[in-house]
């Protein structure tokens, strides 16, 4: 945990909050201890306070960029892969406590992995420290993914470019529906429907809801010719 503490710059007051966010569901779910919290939780509240910190500043320093390309912005920075590049530069994943069988199959280097736990890490420290300590930590690899992003270094990922595709239309309406989730813990299966206003245009399977996501907005848009299937 200290390695942690030392990488974010940061030093936890409440140590317990710092050990919940690196409890993987899978090691909760060996463990011996029954008063043991998975990260789930955290992730959960952390999810939000990246989105409100993220939209905060790119609402306060791109005046001149309209409503559409932030949301697109956003976007790029919050999702999974960008989550998991995080981590990987404070090294999150060498931390994680994981179940065994999650560890046989390279979890501390799987994106949905990191990308939840980098979530969970920023609700500890902003129920540690506040707002300002989040922003503190957190904003200059926000700061840098947007000025990436901005730049055309990073690509468009295939939920960003369906919703830019679909907002043309304000009539239309689209929904990520998890339809399925199976396996153990440590190898789980996602299937996720992605609906246009009722209907049902693509599926994706994966290995995290958001990687499932990502794969039936990638098959909506082979449907549409926007991309290669």
């Amino acid at each position: 945990m200290r390695n942690i503490e030392n990488n974010i710059n940061y030093k936890f007051k409440d140590k317990g909050l710092l050990k919940t966010a690196l409890y993987h569901s899978s090691y909760i779910n060996e463990a011996r201890e029954k008063n043991l919290e998975s990260n789930e939780r955290l992730e959960f509240l952390g999810d939000s306070v990246l989105s409100l910190i993220t939209s905060e500043y790119l609402f306060t320093h791109f005046k001149k960029l309209p409503e559409g390309e932030l949301t697109k912005t956003r976007a790029s920075v919050v999702c999974e892969k960008s989550l998991a590049r995080f981590s990987r530069k404070i090294d999150l994943g060498g931390s994680l406590y994981l179940g065994k069988g999650e560890e046989l199959t390279h979890g501390r280097d799987r994106d949905s992995v990191l990308a939840d736990a980098f979530e969970a890490l920023m609700a500890a420290v902003f129920l540690d420290g506040g707002i300002e300590e989040v922003k503190r930590v957190f904003l200059p690899f926000i700061i840098e993914a947007i000025n990436d992003t901005l730049s055309g270094k990073v690509s468009k990922d295939y939920k960003t470019l369906l919703q830019e595709i679909v907002q043309k239309n304000k009539e239309e309406t689209l929904k990520y529906v998890l339809v399925n989730e199976e396996g153990p813990d440590h190898s789980k299966k996602f299937t996720v429907e992605v609906h246009l206003n009722s209907n049902v245009i693509a599926t994706g399977i994966g290995k995290s809801k958001k990687e499932a996501e990502q794969e039936a907005a990638k098959n909506a848009l082979a449907l549409m010719g926007e991309v290669d299937a």
